[in-house]
């Protein structure tokens, strides 16, 4: 046990320190000799885990992905609304998603697959839509929507990056979202829709909070 939790905190390190190297140089800049001295680690530990540039780069991807559950809403548009501000907060405060977003556009990684990002995202906005069917607008195609918000979130969030270092994502997002939403949700959910900016770090304490109440329980029963 105690082994596999010292790997398990051993390929973190590793993929921490690989993000911050991405995110700072870009995948082609990037070396695995600057990704191990940032991590501290041996070679030996970097290859049991990850077999290449390649792979770290996969994982660094990979962990961008929600991992706090947004709560249950009444109104699914919502949600929606909720996942879209949390992964914003998240880019604001977390270098691995940063990283992750870095790779996910950089054009200069010809040799890395970065579709699954936009596919996943893409995925997970779709299925939340079809949950919110009877929110939408007769004319909604919810697979055009997802891809529309998915894709409207990449450049938005790109255009925050390279003008403020994502200082002002919340609000630009909020901005994307007031645009989008009234043209594929009913006027009636609208109405009674969050979109302010501060939404994803609202939401972000919220998620934070429930995804902790187990282990909180766990440690007080003990």
């Amino acid at each position: 046990m105690v082994k596999q939790d010292r790997a398990v905190r051993t390929r973190q390190a590793i993929l921490a320190a690989a993000a911050k190297v991405f995110e700072d140089r870009g995948y082609q800049a990037a070396t695995i000799t600057e990704i191990l001295a940032t991590a501290n680690v041996t070679k030996g530990a970097l290859y049991f885990h990850f077999e290449s540039k390649e792979h770290l780069a996969q994982g660094v991807l990979a962990e961008q992905d929600q991992r706090l559950v947004v709560p249950a809403r009444h109104s699914k548009v919502q949600e929606v609304v909720d996942t879209v501000a949390l992964h914003a907060h998240r880019l604001q405060t977390d270098p691995m998603v940063r990283a992750g977003v870095r790779l996910s556009l950089d054009q200069q990684a010809t040799e890395l697959d970065r579709s699954g990002p936009f596919l996943r995202w893409s995925e997970i906005v779709l299925g939340l839509l079809e949950e919110a069917r009877g929110e939408l607008l007769p004319h909604v195609v919810p697979s055009e929507t997802a891809d529309v918000l998915v894709g409207s979130f990449a450049g938005v969030q790109a255009m925050s990056q390279i003008i403020s270092g994502y200082q002002d994502l919340d609000r630009r997002v909020s901005q994307l979202l007031r645009h989008i939403l009234p043209n594929v949700v009913l006027a009636s959910v609208l109405a009674t829709v969050d979109l302010s900016a501060g939404r994803g770090a609202a939401v972000y304490e919220e998620a934070s909070r429930a995804a902790t109440a187990p282990e909180r329980a766990v440690l007080t029963a003990g």
